[in-house]
């Protein structure tokens, strides 16, 4: 009988291997996403340092007023729209785009699309 990994393990996997190509810095932090079955989070991290400089998800009330559905490709594209406003008020222009091992297609390319319109540089 052939096993084969759940997609959970295999994001994981894609996951650590993207981490261990680039990280961010002050000058350049990183955008890294994640995607629930139920919502969208994004954040700014500086990993020199270890913080998160910038937050956004769908469980905000303040993004979560503005939407219908919080798991949907019109939700990711307001968290990336609310994610580069509030980083450009932070001061922070270019940012190094991290995935979280998703597949670049559907929620994570609209939220990504939606970055780059608002001004963030990735």
């Amino acid at each position: 009988m052939i096993n084969k990994e759940s997609r959970s393990e295999v994001r994981a996997k894609k996951h650590l291997k993207i981490r261990n190509r680039f990280s961010g810095t002050a000058e350049r932090p990183r955008l890294a996403v994640f995607r629930s079955n139920n919502h969208m989070y994004a954040q700014v991290i500086d990993d020199s340092e270890g913080k998160t400089l910038v937050a956004a998800s769908t469980l905000e009330k303040a993004v979560k007023s503005e939407l219908e559905k919080t798991n949907d490709v019109d939700a990711a594209a307001y968290v990336g729209k609310v994610i580069a406003e509030r980083a450009i008020a932070a001061g922070i222009k270019e940012v190094v785009f991290d995935r979280g091992g998703f597949i670049y297609q559907g929620k994570i390319k609209a939220l990504a699309d939606a970055a780059r319109e608002a001004g963030l540089e990735f």
